[in-house]
Formats: C-alpha cells, sequence, structure tokens
C-alpha cells in the first residue's frame, strides 16, 4: 500500500522545469580511445595496420547538449588496424573516428594537458591516437592506442560581452537591441545561462553578444552562477558593463551598493577571475535614466566615472580592484523606455569594433614588416663570401 501512494505521489510530482532540465551546456567530459595497431605476421614479415585516431572536429550551428545526445554513452573508441595475413602482408590501417563539437571548444585531459583548442570551423585537434601495427621492432605484436578522458570546455566566442549585476537590465538591452528572447521580469537573476543576440544593420553587417547570467559579490570565490560563466567573456573583443544608475542590492542582508560602487565592484570581481580582462576595449552604459531622479544622480557621479583610479581611493583594499578598465565611452540609457538610446549605442558599438579591427589590421601588418625587414637582414648575414 506504501509501495502504491508513493508511485502514484511521483506521478504528481513537480517536474523541474525545462530549461533547468534541458539547459545550455559549456562543458563535457568523454572518454575517448584510439584503435589498437593490428599484429603482424612473424613467418612472412607481415606488419600490422595502425590503429585509428579520435579526432574533433570543429562546427558552427552546433551545441555541447546536442553533442551529448548524439552518444549518450560519452564513449568515442577508434577502430583497430587489421592483423598481417597470408593474403593482406600489410595489415588495413583502422578508420579514424571523427565526431563533432562547437566552435570555441578547449580540450583538456583530467591530468590538464591542453590537447588544444578549435576556433575555426573545419579545425581538427587528435585527442587520441592509435596504436602502432606489429612489426619486427615490437616483436609483431600491435600496440594498444591511447585512451583517457577528455573535457570539452566551451567559451562562447561573441563580438561583444555584457556584463554586470543581476537585474541591471542586460536581457532588457539584449532584446530591445537583436533579436534574442532573453527572459526579462523585475526580480534577480532572470537569465540563468548565456544567451547570443545578433545585431543586424541595414547594410547587413552582423554583430554578436552575449548576455551572460548576472554576478554578485565574490562571484570569482565561486559564489552564485556567474562564476561559472566569467570565462566567456575572456574569448570577447569588447567588454559593455552595464549597471543600474540607483545601484543594486541583492537581497536585505547585502549592504546597498551606489552606481559608482557597482562599477567598482564589477571591476574587482574581473580582476580577481583573470586580470588580463581588464586590459580589454570596454563600454559602459548607466541604465534605467527614466527613473525618478535619475538625472541627478549620473550628474553627480559622471565626474568621478570618467577618473575611476581617483574615485575608488577612499575604499578599503578588499573591494577596491588594484587597476580598472578604461571605458570607451559613458552613455546613460534607458533600455527600456528610449528606443533612440538603443540605437544610438548600437552604432556606437559598432564604431568602436571597427576601430578596433583598423587597429588589429595595422599591427598585423607592422608585425608582418618587421618579420620580412629580419629576414632580409638575416639573408645578407648568410650570404657567401666572395674570395
Amino acid at each position: 500500500m506504501v509501495r502504491l501512494s508513493t508511485v502514484i505521489l511521483d506521478k504528481f510530482k513537480k517536474r523541474p522545469r525545462r530549461f533547468l532540465r534541458e539547459g545550455f551546456k559549456d562543458s563535457l567530459r568523454v572518454f575517448v580511445q584510439g584503435g589498437a595497431g593490428g599484429n603482424g605476421l612473424p613467418k612472412f614479415g607481415g606488419v600490422g595496420g595502425k590503429g585509428g585516431n579520435v579526432i574533433a572536429v570543429a562546427k558552427e550551428n552546433i551545441t555541447l547538449e546536442q553533442v551529448y545526445k548524439a552518444n549518450a554513452s560519452k564513449r568515442y573508441i577508434a577502430p583497430s588496424g587489421r592483423h598481417a595475413s597470408h593474403n593482406f602482408i600489410l595489415g588495413t590501417p583502422g578508420e579514424d573516428l571523427k565526431f563533432e563539437v562547437p566552435v570555441g571548444v578547449t580540450l583538456i585531459t583530467d591530468l590538464g594537458k591542453k590537447l588544444g583548442e578549435l576556433n575555426e570551423e573545419n579545425e581538427e585537434v587528435v585527442l587520441a591516437k592509435g596504436g602502432t601495427g606489429g612489426h619486427p621492432k615490437n616483436g609483431f605484436l600491435g600496440v594498444k592506442g591511447e585512451a583517457h578522458p577528455v573535457k570539452l570546455d566551451l567559451k562562447l566566442i561573441a563580438d561583444i560581452g555584457l556584463v554586470g549585476f543581476p537585474n541591471a537590465g542586460k536581457s532588457t538591452l539584449l532584446k530591445a537591441i537583436s533579436h534574442a528572447k532573453p527572459k526579462i521580469a523585475a526580480y534577480p537573476f532572470t537569465t540563468v545561462r548565456p544567451n547570443i543576440g545578433i545585431l543586424s544593420y541595414k547594410d547587413l553587417r552582423q554583430i554578436s553578444m552575449a548576455d551572460l547570467p548576472g554576478l554578485i559579490e565574490g562571484a570569482h570565490k565561486n559564489k552564485g552562477m556567474g562564476h561559472q560563466f566569467l570565462k566567456h567573456v575572456e574569448r570577447t573583443k569588447l567588454l559593455l558593463m552595464i549597471v543600474d544608475i540607483n545601484g543594486f542590492q541583492l537581497s536585505p542582508q547585502y549592504p546597498h551598493r551606489s552606481c559608482l560602487e557597482t562599477v567598482m565592484l564589477l571591476i574587482k570581481e574581473l580582476e580577481m577571475y583573470n586580470e588580463e580582462l581588464l586590459k580589454k576595449p570596454s563600454m559602459l552604459l548607466i541604465n534605467k535614466m527614466d527613473t525618478e531622479g535619475s538625472l541627478a544622480c549620473f550628474n553627480e557621479v559622471k565626474e568621478k566615472l570618467k577618473n575611476l583610479k581617483d574615485s575608488f581611493k577612499d575604499y578599503p583594499s578588499e573591494v577596491r580592484p588594484e587597476n580598472t578598465l578604461k571605458f570607451c565611452d559613458i552613455i546613460p540609457v534607458s533600455a527600456k523606455e528610449r528606443p533612440e538610446d538603443v540605437e544610438y549605442v548600437k552604432n556606437r558599438l559598432r564604431n568602436i569594433l571597427d576601430v578596433l579591427a583598423d587597429l588589429e589590421q595595422q599591427e598585423k601588418l607592422k608585425e608582418n614588416s618587421e618579420m620580412y625587414h629580419n629576414i632580409k637582414q638575416k639573408m645578407k648575414e648568410r650570404q657567401p663570401v666572395r674570395v
């Protein structure tokens, strides 16, 4: 009777929401094994076939969730090479086993060895090599292929990364500026996994923007949800920080942070996670400028935001970053109520990315020119001496 009641209750038990059951995956652990080499044939000097390799191939428009569903066992074992025989003195090699993974994946073994990164479509990385076939030097015995677990660690590749505390208006901005449809509500943590939006322009130019779950103080210490998504910021070209002009308070047990303190704490979290992030180009949006008293607050904090290093001096060292971001622009906006603000930000983002692309191109040309000059210099030094 008790067992029957339990079964009936299980049927009516509330299931987790769909976005939690089938959510975004940014890491996946798989087992890979190269094929074993085939045995040789000592009597006739036959050589066994080499085992197949396991190879990851980068593809656009695929997710780690799809990779998992395509092979729920998470085991990738390549075929072995064929043994040498009277009819085949040279054993046939085993075929390579290839499987598709998303662009932006880093492949790491359990021992921390980095096998490679896949940043372009159709790039390949060998995860496990097949064993050599049997031949005279190994006693005609085929060698086993490499076998080990591999972690597929995905870092989203986007032009722009949105960074901010919960409820600052990141998802509202993403929805207004692109065709993305993130969840929006009047409470924190509406974004529980990254959203990618595409900014489209009349000349068909497209720019990608990633909205990451909101950070909280201590995110670099694994507090909250944002810490596990901070890695996605590393591959963006531009950081777009968005803060509420009225400040932020996570809950009553947390202190209320002003707009300036919010900027300071966000920079501190980025610095504690990876100080290299502070070298990225960045823009600051002061959001919710449609609220009462927002203009007076902005006029009060505007000059301080332009000189962050001096503004942070009065704060204790535990919350004050050692370095700071250098914002290309500081723009007051209302992402919800003023479409003209969103359009201005959209065009400004494009202009900044275009300037960054030009600077990058100039840097490459300079490096190529220096390399060419060095080659010419080395060639002169190596010219034969006439007697």
